[in-house]
């Protein structure tokens, strides 16, 4: 039940400050893009969390140990406060976007921008029920054991490749092509937490440094 408290009142919180960003600056809550990317969210979270609560309840415990102070490494922390940062940039300028009409993005471009959130949120979910280790933050836990097989068997960093479409699809589901802009930071805050991260798995979690040498791709396979 703390659990279940714990992450209504953080589901809560989170849509609050979500409409906050886009409603208070795009001066109307006559934004349809707006509130069909707050329910696709709501939805794309709350229905693998609530499995979670019931299946798995100590990888959702994990999962909602989120932000800059959930860090141990100066460099990670450092690095989320960037990722947070480049998500409210996004939502306040596409709101400000959808304001003032800098760049008009068609309703079928916002209907595939909800389905690539939805697809990149649930891709990050299916990876914590995958691996229950995936924590929101970077740590090696004392039990931590090494998972090698499914979505870990093609790349690396499964979760972030969600992160990535999340990124890429939020702007667009919320009418702008503005928004875009903070893919970039976005991708190399990631480039920099992936890299330290590595270096932590490597010293600390068994048989890690083998499966760096099985599994050669970090996001995108042939790539990088």
């Amino acid at each position: 039940m703390k659990t279940f408290g714990k992450g209504a009142l953080s589901a809560v919180l989170g849509l609050l400050v979500f409409g906050v960003m886009l409603f208070l600056p795009a001066g109307s809550l006559r934004y349809w893009q707006a509130w069909a990317f707050l329910a696709v969210f709501a939805l794309s979270t709350w229905i693998p969390s609530i499995y979670l609560l019931r299946t798995n309840p100590a990888a959702l415990e994990r999962r909602m140990r989120v932000g800059p102070m959930a860090e141990t490494r100066t460099l990670q922390r450092i690095v989320i406060a960037g990722v947070f940062i480049c998500f409210a940039a996004m939502f306040v300028v596409s709101a400000l976007d959808h304001r003032f009409g800098w760049s008009p993005v068609p309703a079928k471009v916002s209907v595939v921008g909800d389905v690539l959130v939805a697809i990149g949120l649930g891709l990050a979910m299916l990876v914590i029920i995958e691996n229950s280790y995936a924590a929101a933050n970077v740590t090696v836990e004392e039990d931590q054991q090494l998972v090698t097989t499914g979505l870990y068997g093609l790349v690396r960093h499964p979760m972030y490749v969600g992160n990535i479409i999340l990124m890429v699809g939020t702007p667009l589901a919320l009418g702008s092509y503005w928004g875009l802009v903070f893919v970039a930071p976005g991708l190399v805050a990631l480039v920099v937490r992936i890299r330290d991260e590595e270096q932590l798995l490597a010293q600390r979690l068994a048989g890690y440094r083998d499966y760096l040498q099985h599994v050669r791709y970090r996001l995108v396979p042939y790539v990088w």
